[in-house]
């Protein structure tokens, strides 16, 4: 438990244990505790009297009046407790404590933060999952960025994590990759044959057939129909894969499995599936088609499994891969998916059900739609290819770490207007810059000592008298570290990787705020060493927090 929790916990305690002795009874974790707006009325305030006194029929600023003489406020850490408006209690700790929070980090280091003992739940999450036809675009970036700095949230926060690709390479839209590339590879040997109507035409299908035909030559054109189709296939689906594999190692994106769609056909999955439903009773026959009855969990209508041609809807494979998912074995199961798969959340869960699985083990979040700004200007289409702007090409304008960071900004159901402008500017307007620039500055700080005399400032700091860190921003600044463990802890309960954005802006705006207050070198030494031991922690929870969102912690800029 970290330092500002096990405060926490001490004062909820100690409050109970007087609220006892006042002839009342509550529990230590029924103690509501808050950090007041205004620092003037303490460093935490409760409600307890308020809520007491509705039970008790006493009036709340009498009943809090006598909490505040018979708390033990040595037990509890407490300097001093005053009783404020109808009945809070606000209260003012002994600032030992931090003291505690400083060494925790410094002695943590590179691991701040993180739970010490596993939760000892397995959790799968699924993100990205783009059909191989093409470049990954803007949308999928923002899934890319989400879901992977989900994973390493939940993992830092102890759950253990299994990160998976599901790769649609079955069904419609790898048969129009294939006449695709057919088409585009005759057109390469100089033949004169239109595209399909379905096909797709973005240039990555061009360039890969005019690569054929440099490596390869005809060797496809002399081969018979159905061979030719099913190689082209499988070389646009090789390739496509390949590319998105590249994007994604780029943008810091790993994946422990990537799932095919076509394995589930061939294991007989899909089959046996629709099988199990048909056995559990929640399948029916009308108009020549097989239903799904997924109105008796909730869904608004039922759903279509085999169409009256005898071929699967888009709906079917993907109940197959959930009940894989199931039998799998994990505790929870995270999908990421795009806004405009809204719609399927509800059949989802309730094919969930009808498997016999709790359908809040699987939580959906959905990733709204990004807007690009130039000069003020929407940017809509990619200057490559005509469509939407590529992963890759975001990439290339602001970097991988803007490209997250901004990204990563807002809630995932929020829309983002990305300014590319301000992504790739240098100055405290970027927020990406002024937090990185915080850990630049930082380790300016740290070379400079280490040539003034502190070739271990890790060293130094174990001895230094941490009291002497009273100024208001460094009081500031220690507070504000020692709620890392905390947000982390939130922002994987509520799946909301902009928390720890929204920390790491907070902590450099603390810190910048204590560079220009407290001078750190050249001061008296006992005042020197304590302030670098500071900085040094600021510098670990910068670096943990920016490698939870997969940005980068520059040591110059």
């Amino acid at each position: 438990m970290s330092t500002l929790l096990n405060v926490q916990e001490r004062l909820r305690r100690e409050l109970a244990a007087a609220a006892g002795r006042c002839g009342l009874s509550v529990e230590a974790d029924r103690v509501h505790l808050e950090v007041p707006r205004d620092k003037r009325h303490g460093d935490y305030s409760s409600n307890a009297a308020m809520q007491l006194a509705k039970e008790v029929r006493r009036p709340p600023r009498a009943l809090a009046q006598q909490l505040a003489e018979t708390l033990d406020c040595r037990a509890a850490g407490v300097e001093r407790v005053e009783v404020a408006g109808p009945g809070f209690l606000n209260f003012y700790l002994d600032t030992g404590y931090l003291d505690d929070i400083l060494r925790e980090v410094l002695k943590e280091k590179g691991a701040y933060g993180r739970r010490a003992v596993p939760r000892g739940s397995r959790v799968q999450v699924e993100f990205v999952s783009a059909n191989p036809t093409g470049r990954l675009h803007i949308g999928h970036a923002r899934g890319a960025a989400y879901g992977d700095a989900l994973c390493r949230i939940l993992e830092w926060d102890g759950y253990e994590v299994q990160r998976e690709y599901y790769i649609n390479d079955a069904g419609n839209q790898v048969h129009n990759l294939a006449i695709s590339l057919e088409a585009r590879y005759f057109q390469a040997l100089g033949r004169d044959v239109p595209m399909p109507d379905d096909g797709y035409y973005g240039r990555d299908v061009v360039e890969l057939a005019e690569r054929l035909v440099r490596e390869e030559g005809d060797r496809y054109a002399q081969m018979s129909e159905e061979k030719r189709y099913e190689a082209l296939k499988q070389k646009g689906l090789e390739a496509m894969l390949q590319q998105i594999r590249d994007d994604l190692t780029r943008f810091r994106v790993r994946f422990d499995r990537w799932f095919s769609e076509r394995a589930l056909y061939e294991s007989g999955a899909v089959e046996e599936t629709v099988e199990e439903l048909r056995r559990r009773g929640w399948v029916y026959e009308a108009d020549g088609a097989l239903w799904f009855r997924s109105t008796a969990f909730g869904d608004d209508k039922d759903r279509v499994l085999i169409k009256s041609d005898g071929s699967y809807t888009y709906l079917t494979p993907d109940i197959a891969y959930h009940r894989d998912k199931l039998e799998r074995g994990f505790d929870r199961l995270i999908d990421v998916w795009g806004q405009d798969h809204h719609g399927y959340v509800g059949r989802m869960k309730a094919a969930v059900a009808a498997l016999g699985g709790d359908p809040e083990r699987l939580v959906v979040r959905l990733c709204q739609l990004v807007a690009l700004y130039r000069n003020g200007e929407p940017v809509r289409m990619s200057k490559r290819t005509g469509n939407a702007v590529t992963m890759a090409e975001l990439m290339d304008e602001v970097g991988v770490d803007a490209a997250r960071y901004f990204l990563l900004r807002r809630s995932n159901d929020s829309h983002i207007d990305f300014d590319l402008d301000l992504a790739v500017s240098q100055s405290n307007d970027n927020p990406v810059y002024y937090v990185q620039y915080a850990h630049a500055r930082i380790c300016s700080i740290l070379r400079q000592a280490s040539e003034r005399g502190y070739p271990d400032v890790d060293q130094a700091a174990e001895s230094a008298n941490l009291r002497v860190l009273r100024r208001e921003p460094e009081v500031d600044l220690l507070k504000w570290l020692g709620n890392f463990p905390t947000e982390v802890e939130s922002a994987a309960a509520a799946y909301a990787p902009h928390h720890i954005v929204h920390y790491l802006e907070e902590l450099a705006k603390r810190f910048h705020s204590f560079y220009t207050s407290c001078r750190v070198l050249g001061e008296a030494p006992e005042i020197e060493v304590a302030r670098l031991a500071l900085v040094r922690g600021v510098q670990w929870t910068l670096r943990v927090g920016l490698d939870l969102l997969g940005v980068a912690a520059p040591e110059q800029m």
